[in-house]
């Protein structure tokens, strides 16, 4: 009776966690900027599991499917100078703890997009015991497992699926413990702009 008391506990916590990551995923892709919408900065919208790519030997390497776009969501600070235009990539990395199972999911934000040298970023640990981490994009018509605007794919899609596996720590083969992905959906909805000047065609000024 213990041990079950615990181990609902443990997956309930994990539970929270999770809701939480993928709330600020959430926002993130609320705010996602469509590629090459901006002349000064270039803002490439990919996912899928072939970015490759390494955090340093510290975090070691991505692992699963990852997404990378342009987000509006970067806090403006009177002590920094960067403004609300961030890019931020969503990714599975090895655990800092090789003893324990699953994997990090960890959220690494690039706020100067303009960089002389060499570009610096921040990660930020999101969560940990991750068993896969899967990104599906909606061209309008069918589900893909990748999107890239550098290799051809135009704009943002229309809605990105993501599903978030958690490795079970529980008690092994017990059937009570068995746990399904938690998917979250959410719309992509972007705004047109234009530099053209609205003019008034009647009535006095």
């Amino acid at each position: 009776g213990l041990r079950l008391e615990r181990a609902t506990t443990r997956s309930l916590d994990e539970r929270v966690t999770l809701n939480q990551a993928l709330a600020l995923l959430r926002r993130d892709l609320q705010g996602a900027v469509p590629p090459n919408s901006n002349a000064v900065f270039i803002c490439d919208f990919r996912s899928g599991a072939n970015l490759g790519g390494s955090l340093g030997s510290s975090m070691g390497a991505t692992k699963g499917s990852a997404i990378e776009f342009c987000t509006t969501t970067g806090v403006i600070k009177d002590d920094a100078p960067w403004g609300d235009l961030q890019r931020v990539r969503y990714q599975l990395v090895e655990p800092a703890d090789r003893t324990a199972r699953g994997q990090d999911l960890v959220r690494v934000i690039t706020r100067n997009l303009l960089p002389i040298t060499t570009e610096e970023s921040d990660t930020q640990w999101l969560m940990g015991n991750v068993e896969s981490l899967e990104f599906l994009t909606y061209d309008g018509s069918s589900w893909r497992d990748s999107w890239d605007s550098t290799m051809g794919d135009t704009g943002l899609p229309t809605a990105v699926r993501a599903r978030v596996l958690l490795a079970n720590t529980n008690l092994a083969n017990n059937a009570a413990f068995t746990l399904e992905p938690l998917e979250l959906l959410v719309p992509l909805m972007t705004q047109a702009r234009t530099n053209t000047t609205a003019t008034s065609t009647g009535g006095d000024q």
